[in-house]
């Protein structure tokens, strides 16, 4: 059974332009199903070194980060793990004593969606932000070389594509021929203005064989809905949202809970988010 709050209590906390429920139901449903005395709470701030010194100046044991803050956070920090260090790109701080690290959960999420697909199917990624490079160093990290970077940002989109060796273009039409893999890294399909907007060209989707999609809200984009009525192979952003928290939970409480409790508060978190 977990603790009452008290005065022992461990805090963790994210950091979001759009704060939503997933993560902070999953992670406190987690605790409540591991005994551990956490509590979690999400944040929206226009102060982001004010925030980041809070952090350590409150000993907050970790912090989730969020668009649009996973890469001007990291002058901010006093270091990077691997995870983070290789993409410039930081999703998750652990705080140890006032030491706080960066570190990059999504990375792992996404390589462990793409381990059983074929390395010799061609892709492409459509974005260039943060997530957009954790994508990309996990495809070029498991072997994935013939891949098209989409993005309408010429400078993010180029750097992208070169730092991971993959082709470049400003608009998803230059794209020629079928592609089997289809990644959305854009808010597109998300809820809000870009609700309705399907991420990639109907034809492209009725000649793709996976569509993956980051979005997470909602776990249905029109892009995922079209896939799935065309008989595609879905991944969706409720499956990064679930993977990369896990890897959160456990860099925060040096705990790694069983698949049961996994499921248990992922289907929660969604059921009350």
């Amino acid at each position: 059974m977990k603790p009452m709050i008290g005065r022992d209590t461990r805090l963790c906390m994210s950091l979001s332009a759009r704060p939503g429920n997933f993560g902070t139901r999953f992670h406190n449903r987690l605790y409540e199903l591991t005994g551990l005395d956490f509590v979690y709470k999400s944040f929206s701030t226009t102060d982001l070194p004010g925030a980041i010194a809070g952090i350590r100046a409150l000993d907050i044991r970790g912090s989730a980060v969020s668009m649009p803050f996973k890469e001007a956070v990291i002058p901010l920090l006093d270091g990077l793990a691997a995870t983070a260090g290789a993409i410039d790109s930081v999703n998750t701080i652990v705080n140890d004593d006032g030491v706080l690290t960066g570190h990059n959960t999504d990375y792992g999420a996404v390589v462990d969606l793409i381990a059983d697909i074929d390395r010799a199917m061609p892709f492409v990624v459509q974005g260039a932000g943060g997530m957009a490079k954790a994508v990309a160093a996990a495809l070029r990290d498991g072997g994935f070389r013939n891949g098209t970077i989409v993005a309408r940002n010429e400078t993010a989109g180029r750097i992208l594509a070169h730092r991971y060796g993959y082709e470049w273009v400003s608009d998803i039409q230059a794209v020629s021929g079928p592609v089997p893999l289809l990644v959305n890294v854009t808010p597109l399909g998300m809820t809000g203005r870009d609700a309705d907007v399907l991420a990639f060209p109907a034809a492209m989707i009725a000649a793709c064989e996976i569509a993956f999609d980051v979005v997470q809200y909602p776990i249905e984009t029109p892009f995922v809905r079209a896939a799935a009525a065309a008989g595609k192979r879905c991944i969706t952003g409720a499956e990064v949202a679930t993977l990369q928290a896990v890897q959160q939970f456990i860099l925060y409480t040096g705990v790694e809970p069983d698949a049961a409790q996994v499921a248990e508060a992922a289907a929660w978190a969604r059921a009350n988010s």
